[in-house]
């Protein structure tokens, strides 16, 4: 009886951190974009929220719809755009967010393994610093125009622009 009542507790203690690991990191409004139906590298986009007191950093990605998954930002450099590899990741502080969108920070998925058509979903593996890893799925919009805007107030209710 001891015994089955301590695997109950580790069971609801285990399910308790998962639950707890899933709302302290969120992840919304994510989206995949190719620049045409032959590119060999895409994009992805997304909001990511830092709900807990610690702060947080993502430092890689896995997915196996592309060969070389990065996170890259957008410089100026010479009056010229780059894109750069964050070697560091994104730091995402305490009880704050960050977003990941076009002209800015981004996922780049260089070689990719088969085309982004419209509509698709591929999923991708976040690999964070202090709470691991989280398996999204990201649907493919290459119809999306412009930037997306953020509601400050980390309510939920962030919109696409």
């Amino acid at each position: 009886m001891i015994l089955k009542t301590l695997n109950v507790i580790a069971l609801i203690l285990l399910n308790s951190h998962g639950f707890a690991q899933a709302q302290a990191i969120q992840i919304e409004h994510q989206y995949a974009r190719a620049s045409s139906l032959f590119a060999k590298s895409g994009a992805i986009f997304m909001h990511i929220m830092n709900n807990s007191p610690n702060n947080d950093r993502l430092i890689t990605v896995r997915t196996e719809t592309a060969t070389t998954p990065e996170i890259h930002t957008l410089i100026m450099e010479d009056g010229i755009a780059k894109m750069r590899k964050l070697e560091d990741g994104v730091e995402i502080l305490a009880n704050n967010f960050v977003i990941l969108e076009r002209g800015g920070m981004h996922i780049m998925m260089m070689g990719l393994t088969r085309p982004l058509h419209n509509g698709d979903v591929i999923t991708i593996t976040l690999i964070f610093e202090m709470f691991g890893e989280i398996t999204i799925d990201v649907p493919v919009d290459n119809e999306r125009q412009g930037t997306m805007k953020m509601d400050h107030s980390m309510s939920g209710d962030a919109s696409d622009g």
